[in-house]
């Protein structure tokens, strides 16, 4: 995660109140950047849906040395390597949503450009949503935003919780 030059790091807890601030900074970054308006849309709009993934799907956890994390835990990192900005996330997950989670990601990485836009638009149309509020459209968002895969690793972190982290590249 730490490569590129890090324009914002973050590794800590969770809440609404930290990603309006971080939303803030990275707008502000992003504004006094020389990049293209449309990049920088782009950026900020990757980094909207990241966050709000992390903060509702995240596991609360206990570190191996029993020392409480309160809230969910956040890793998250955004680099600008060569022309590009890679984004990084990093959240606890509970491991029966991993298969989920692979299977989901895996057929987003599968589909082309217009099938993308196809199951944004039914799902949309479908309002299948979830209990949480979203019905898989961030990922699919994100994958139509900035035409990369989306990279993705599960990391065993406890018996029944894992480390999920994701690399999204924007060029």
């Amino acid at each position: 995660m730490n490569e590129g030059e890090i324009i914002l790091a973050y590794k800590g807890e969770v809440s609404s109140d930290l990603i309006t601030d971080v939303l803030e900074m990275i707008e502000s970054k992003l504004d006094d950047s020389d990049e293209n308006s449309k990049i920088r849309k782009r950026i900020y709009n990757v980094i909207v849906e990241c966050l709000q993934n992390v903060y509702h799907h995240s596991e609360k956890v206990h570190s191996k040395n029993d020392i409480v994390i309160n809230g969910k835990f956040l890793v998250f990192i955004v680099s600008k390597e060569g022309e590009s900005y890679k984004i990084s996330t990093g959240n606890f997950v509970n491991n029966s949503k991993i298969e989920f989670l692979s299977n989901r990601m895996d057929r987003i990485n599968s589909l082309t450009k217009d099938e993308l836009k196809s199951l944004y638009k039914l799902i949309l149309n479908n309002q299948d949503f979830t209990d949480k509020g979203g019905g898989g459209l961030g990922m699919i968002d994100i994958a139509r935003k900035t035409g990369s895969k989306l990279d993705y690793k599960f990391h065993n972190y406890a018996d029944n919780i894992s480390f999920f982290s994701l690399n999204i590249l924007v060029s």
